[in-house]
């Protein structure tokens, strides 16, 4: 159950990025055709979104960024979509409020497909007909991509959350269980001081939050074998790890009392045993997996429980740059973390895919750091302040859209994604 990334061509004609653009938003759509209409338009919380709105919202970006400015007299399937499906973008103009877009009944679903029919005839159209793709139109159409692919992962986690809220136990997909064989021993592998190279190298694509390239000190580490697992959380768990402050930073206790947390997000507990719900159904909990859906406080609170701490986005990007990127993604239709392998590898497993894994590290830019010119400016750098980092991608995320040097980010108390735990800790 495992993929490898192969490099995108730099070179691509234009004929290939259209065939590619229709690739990445057939896929979209497939993510979506299981749901009905009324799955589509459902807001579980203020953070997630309808399915109706990913889909009409990946299609405003093309439209705004790239159709509206580069085709002349461009005409708009419907002008107030310009307001409605804005998500952040204060210099493009006015958004509809983020917290009511489960209230956007109308336009249909069905309008909405054929909203996005129309972006890609006209993208499709745009694109054949250039020359070539360069410069800032290269980097806006590239990012229009991977931020479309940002958004089929977020289709799934929010489709997940919302379908928590069911007592029917909606199903998404179905899968078989994995065979456990066992909880994969846990070995540390250690890793000397040194300075490292951090952040994108190379002419292909990556955001403006992985660059520049930059030179790291990184102290004497070592880093875990594999993610730490539901049984292991679970010991966390049973040792009164949620009732003990002396392990929780100040605001994450804070958190815990407010929140009236017990255990990871979609546990429950059954007739005596941990259930937990995901997108095939509600599932006795499978003590090898990787725990998930866990927060920022929850996992710094588990390392200090086990004696370690979490890595440094630094510490990670360090190891993982030295190995291929290959796990459990998207790709491979599971949607849920597997158990890792039984295996003797001396390098550590499931640094790809499986659970965006947090770092100790706070969402901060690289020395250097320019924002993209224009509106793409605030596709990043603005949310530079009280969040912090998560690496690796997660059984949600495409394969073709993840890098070793990706910088994922959220606020420290959301656990909604497939985010789970790989501690660290200190040579002595």
């Amino acid at each position: 159950m495992s993929s490898t990334v192969h490099p995108q061509s730099i070179s691509e004609s234009p004929a290939d990025a259209a065939t590619r653009f229709l690739k990445i938003r057939e896929a979209t759509e497939k993510l979506c055709a299981p749901l009905s209409p009324e799955d589509a338009i459902v807001q579980s919380v203020e953070f997630c979104s309808p399915a109706k709105w990913h889909l009409a919202h990946t299609s405003w970006f093309f439209e705004t960024f790239i159709l509206e400015r580069e085709v002349a007299n461009y005409r708009h399937f419907h002008t107030e979509f310009r307001v409605l499906y804005n998500s952040y973008y204060k210099s493009v103009g006015e958004q509809f409020s983020r917290p009511q877009r489960g209230l956007i009944s109308r336009p249909s679903l069905a309008e909405v497909y054929r909203y996005r029919d129309y972006v890609n005839e006209q993208m499709v159209r745009f694109l054949r007909e250039r020359e070539n793709l360069a410069g800032l139109l290269k980097v806006i159409f590239e990012t229009g991509l991977h931020h479309e692919q940002q958004h089929q992962e977020l289709i799934l986690t929010d489709l997940k959350h919302l379908f928590s809220f069911n007592p029917l136990h909606p199903v998404y997909r179905e899968r078989a269980e994995v065979e456990s064989t066992g909880v994969a021993p846990l070995r540390w592998h250690a890793y000397e001081e040194g300075i490292h190279l951090i952040g994108h190298e190379g002419d292909d694509f990556a955001f403006d939050n992985e660059e520049p390239r930059h030179r790291f000190f990184v102290e004497a580490f070592e880093l875990a074998s594999r993610l730490v697992t539901n049984g292991e959380y679970l010991e966390f768990m049973n040792d009164g790890g949620y009732s003990r402050p002396e392990f929780w930073l100040s605001d994450g206790w804070d958190t815990v009392q407010r929140q009236g947390w017990q255990a990871p997000l979609y546990w429950q507990m059954e007739d005596g045993g941990w259930f937990a719900h995901t997108l095939s159904g509600f599932r006795k909990l499978n003590l090898a997996e990787p725990v998930s859906h866990v927060s920022f406080y929850e996992a710094d609170a588990f390392a200090r429980w086990a004696e370690a701490r979490l890595a440094t986005e630094f510490e990670w990007e360090a190891v993982a740059s030295e190995l291929p990127i290959a796990g459990n993604f998207v790709e491979n239709g599971f949607l849920h973390p597997v158990p890792a392998t039984h295996n003797s590898t001396d390098a550590p497993q499931q640094l790809s895919g499986d659970v965006w894994e947090w770092t100790a590290s706070p969402y901060s830019p690289y020395p250097r750091f320019q924002p993209r010119s224009g509106s793409l400016g605030e596709y990043n750098g603005k949310f530079m302040c009280n969040q912090m980092v998560l690496r690796g991608g997660s059984c949600a995320t495409p394969l073709s859209h993840i890098r070793t040097s990706y910088r994922n980010f959220f606020q420290p108390e959301m656990r909604w994604q497939f985010s789970g735990i790989r501690l660290a800790r200190d040579v002595k």
